[in-house]
């Protein structure tokens, strides 16, 4: 049987450190080598096992856009929400702007909710948005950190994206109910001074706000958790390569206070500290990691 194409690419460049956390069946799955797969299929490969980044085979192949091995093996069976607590090969697809894999993973009735559309916004795909409101995504980000439109809002260079969730039905005056949702008061404050007061909502204060959500909701379950805390990252990772170092700094602040504090966290926030020329923070955040 011959070696897949990327594989053996990847050799010739000496470059096979990517390949440290994946198993052969997962680089097959990304070289878009179909005979290949189906050969480690017949071979009893797993379509199951996951990497360090929650990614099975069927991941991968719909991260990195090989539509035919992403059709091929939906065709087998496997489970087009396939999710080992990082996300769904659709949210992988968005994160990735794999509009043609995306769209057939929706093809196959993929769940469109949640974290994919963010994950459109925040990687600047306007076709994945397009394809995944099509599919039912809901335009204003139910259960999601923050609206799309909020977000798109927020940012620079989104003009296109905010034009299309308004024609697309965005409501542009509705508060992050989310935050509130989900009792996360931080990014309730953060984001209060950016929406405009709702009639149905008597005390119009970040406590206000807070306190009636808390009385008509039910805990994140672990899979929402999960969502948020990729979603929380994605939106900081975004901010630090656009330069916002005090928005990414408030991200990442956000993502510790809600899911708990990593190393990982710290030296991301000492780093945005440091550019800012907050020193003292920065050495304080780099002796927590």
């Amino acid at each position: 049987m011959a070696i897949s194409r990327f594989v053996r690419r990847a050799a010739f460049d000496g470059n096979l450190g990517r390949l440290k956390d994946i198993t052969p069946f997962m680089a097959a799955a990304e070289s878009g080598d179909v005979p290949t797969v189906e050969y480690f299929l017949d071979h009893s490969g797993d379509v199951t096992k996951a990497d360090v980044r929650g990614c099975t085979v069927l991941h991968h192949a719909a991260g990195t856009g090989c539509c035919k091995v992403t059709e091929f093996l939906l065709s087998k069976g496997i489970p087009v929400d396939i999710d080992c607590g990082l996300g769904t090969p659709l949210f992988h697809a968005a994160n990735n702007g794999k509009d043609k894999t995306l769209k057939i993973l929706l093809d196959h009735k993929a769940d469109a909710s949640g974290s994919p559309l963010m994950s459109s916004l925040i990687y600047r795909s306007l076709k994945c948005m397009k394809l995944l409101i099509k599919a039912g995504a809901d335009v204003n980000g139910k259960g999601t950190v923050v609206t799309p439109l909020m977000l798109a809002a927020s940012q620079g260079g989104y003009t296109n994206f905010i034009q299309f969730l308004l024609k697309a039905g965005a409501n542009p005056n509705i508060p992050d109910d989310s935050t509130a949702l989900h009792d996360c008061r931080e990014e309730v404050e953060m984001l209060f001074p950016l929406t405009s007061s709702i009639p149905n909502v008597p005390n119009w204060s970040v406590n206000g706000i807070s306190l009636m959500q808390k009385s008509n909701t039910k805990p994140m379950d672990q899979h929402q958790k999960e969502s948020r805390k990729v979603v929380l990252k994605a939106q900081a990772d975004l901010l630090f390569k656009q330069k916002n170092y005090g928005a990414a700094a408030k991200i990442y602040d956000l993502h510790r206070l809600a899911h708990g504090p990593t190393a990982v966290l710290y030296a991301n926030r000492s780093i945005c500290r440091l550019l800012m020329g907050d020193a003292e923070g920065a050495l304080s955040d780099a002796y927590k990691c």
